[in-house]
């Protein structure tokens, strides 16, 4: 079976690279049995876990790159492949290697070199092929050295996780089916992320490589907080700023002179937008700051969330809830389109939202919380031995138990210090529902070990702020009842005009769905929007300084 097969990829390399004369392909053919005996012995001292021995073993020997007389398609396709991959920098390690490469092959083929030469090549391009798809589709995130200061942040009381998603992808198949005819261009492309807009990230790498070529921009001055009609002489370096970024378009009723006139007040408030702030129009220490970060600071950043798409979750499903954290905002999607899009409250730097997928598998209307034990302990606890009568003004019911059969006690009656530190507390504390309630009045479960899910909340007036990172790291939703609509609209299960009519009343209803929609907790500081603009957001975990630390170099 595996002569068979060896004959079969041979045949299949040498009719698809050749298309000549039947002695040239009988020449190629017999060249490539040379090759396959030459390899044969080359490899024989490598472990059996090397990359090169398992390729080749599962390649049956059968050369992929190197020919008798020129270098295959599916060299030069590689070649030709990385050359315009957008997020390489042409002084990278990787690109100046395979210049070398390139320059080795004209080489070997130009000087008629022996057979071993041409084989150490085909396996140095082999191994330049793992390195380059280690890079394409794993990326430069030392995911191992992020988890061990997640784990630090741990240890220091700060709960979190970053559940990964490694990339389904195989270098060696891929390979494989080039040899038996594939494309090699196309199984590039195939692994390559299509989800999370990578492709159009990919793209404004190179458009900011090219702004960096012609200079980048210079810094923005400003010794006071610029607002709309005033006067400076840091006007045109602002103005200089939002052009080369094509933020600024020019108006014809601007005079374009030291004046903050309407034309750049309306790039400024474009610009906030795309960068999560407060599009007031006014030039101050905030957006300056931001004005300032440098070309390859910006390059840097969309490199890393390219990295990070890498590892995301990709459902593959008709419709798709995704929560962005740095940008604070919920997106839901359907077949790929945005269909629904508002605010959310995520998680403080000290209880942040961990980044994970799940599916939405219950709606809860009129919902009561369950207050976790560690709210209970470092929040509750100390309040109550201050003053026993404080949860009353919260409507907080303490029982003696989990269970349906747990009673309801006095808090008064309970030595509380006893429950400060300690590993369980036997109390549960349960606030009623209604409109005080912490949860709102809807709820939006996907089972997970974090205890996290979406809900609706009574503090609305704290979406009206930019930078919304309040949570214990549950995610509040500025609009509840409109998700609860949408999920009407697919739904069988929930029928939103009774719904409504539920949600007058205090009574708890549970909603099961028969459409379990994937939802994703993401961390994308850098990323294209659904209008293929450019966006930039704060790290508000400090998750790209720590991920920067360690980022591998190619």
């Amino acid at each position: 079976m595996i002569k068979i097969k060896r004959l079969y990829m041979m045949i299949v390399m040498v009719t698809t690279l050749f298309f000549t004369q039947a002695s040239s392909e009988e020449k190629a053919y017999e060249y490539h049995e040379v090759a396959s005996t030459v390899m044969i012995n080359a490899l024989r001292a490598q472990p059996e876990n090397s990359f090169l021995k398992k390729l080749y073993t599962q390649l049956l020997f059968v050369p992929v790159w190197m020919n008798e007389d020129d270098p295959s398609p599916a060299a030069n396709a590689l070649f030709e492949y990385v050359k315009n991959d957008p997020t390489l920098d042409k002084e990278d390690k990787l690109y100046q290697d395979l210049l070398g490469l390139e320059k080795e092959v004209h080489s070997v083929y130009a000087n008629h070199e022996k057979l071993t030469h041409k084989i150490d090549l085909e396996f140095k391009i082999s191994q330049f092929y793992k390195v380059y798809t280690d890079y394409a589709y794993l990326g430069s995130i030392n995911w191992g050295a992020f988890q061990a200061r997640i784990s630090n942040l741990i240890v220091n009381d700060v709960s979190t996780e970053w559940i990964l998603h490694r990339p389904q992808f195989n270098a060696i198949v891929m390979l494989e089916n080039t040899a038996l005819g594939a494309d090699l261009v196309k199984e590039l492309e195939k692994n390559t992320p299509k989800k999370y807009h990578y492709r159009e990230l990919q793209k404004k790498v190179s458009e900011y490589r090219e702004i960096k070529a012609n200079g980048g921009w210079e810094p923005v001055t400003l010794n006071e907080t610029l607002k709309p009609g005033k006067s400076s002489n840091g006007v045109p370096s602002l103005r200089q700023r939002l052009i080369v970024t094509r933020d600024y378009v020019p108006c014809e009723e601007s005079n374009e002179d030291l004046v903050y006139d309407e034309c750049l007040q309306k790039a400024v408030k474009y610009f906030q937008r795309r960068n999560g702030l407060a599009d007031d129009g006014e030039v101050g220490p905030n957006t300056l700051t931001v004005l300032n970060k440098t070309v390859d600071e910006r390059i840097q950043t969309i490199l890393l969330n390219l990295d990070r798409i890498k590892w995301l979750n990709d459902p593959k499903t008709k419709r798709h809830i995704i929560i962005n954290i740095p940008d604070f905002m919920l997106y839901f999607e359907q077949d790929g389109a945005l269909i629904q899009t508002f605010r959310t409250i995520v998680g403080t730097p000290k209880n942040p939202t961990p980044i994970f997928s799940n599916s939405v598998k219950t709606i809860v209307l009129n919902p009561q919380w369950n207050v976790p034990k560690s709210i209970i302990q470092k929040e509750y606890i100390p309040k109550l031995l201050r003053n026993s009568n404080v949860l009353r003004k919260e409507k907080i019911e303490v029982y003696n138990g989990w269970g349906r059969d747990a009673v309801k006690v006095n808090p008064a009656s309970v030595n509380w210090a006893a429950y400060r530190y300690s590993k369980t507390v036997p109390y549960r504390f349960a606030q009623t529902a209604g409109t005080h309630n912490a949860l709102g009045k809807v709820k939006f479960l996907f089972p997970n070990k974090f205890s996290v899910y979406m809900h609706d909340t009574p503090t609305k007036h704290l979406f009206k702020k930019d930078k919304r990172a309040f949570s214990h790291g549950c995610i509040r939703l500025q609009k509840p009842r409109e998700l609860l609509e949408t999920f009407s609209t697919f739904e069988e299960t929930v029928d939103f005009e009774k719904s409504q009519k539920i949600l007058k009343g205090k009574k708890k209803k549970y909603l099961p769905l028969e459409e379990r929609v994937p939802i994703d907790v993401i961390y994308l500081t850098a990323w294209v929007d659904y209008d293929g603009q450019l966006q930039f957001r704060n790290d508000v975990y400090h998750y790209d300084e720590m991920q920067l630390k360690s980022f591998k170099k190619w």
